[in-house]
């Protein structure tokens, strides 16, 4: 198989299709707006108290995790209704461990948050 020369407008329309789907998530995700809301507040507390960069580098690693894994949650979830709008014991365990890899990556931002937050707020 013989690989396609590179081309800047190729590259330019697969960054569309990036913001496309990152828009779609925004209108279709009640989820996407609390992360959103989320991240407002631990970027707005973190220049209010006065991260170092080192924090403010695990900040972002951890809001970045759970903001990807929200993303592929919703990807698995809407396949799995592709593929059978009925009930099945197998795509219910996809999609709750889709939906408990969101859960471990919140939590280990709360965590994140926590450790760096904490020692500055008491």
């Amino acid at each position: 198989m013989k690989s396609q020369e590179f081309s800047i407008r190729a590259r330019v329309r697969s960054f569309r299709f990036a913001l496309e789907g990152i828009a779609a998530f925004f209108q279709s995700e009640h989820n996407a707006w609390l992360h959103f809301m989320a991240t407002v507040a631990v970027f707005t507390l973190a220049s209010l108290v006065g991260v170092t960069k080192n924090e403010l580098l695990a900040l972002v690693f951890a809001i970045g995790f759970v903001w990807v894994a929200e993303m592929f949650n919703t990807c698995i979830e809407r396949v799995m209704d592709f593929v059978s709008d009925q009930r099945h014991k197998e795509i219910k365990f996809i999609k709750d461990l889709a939906a408990g890899a969101v859960l471990t990556a919140a939590l280990t931002a709360l965590a994140v948050g926590a450790i760096v937050f904490i020692p500055k707020l008491f």
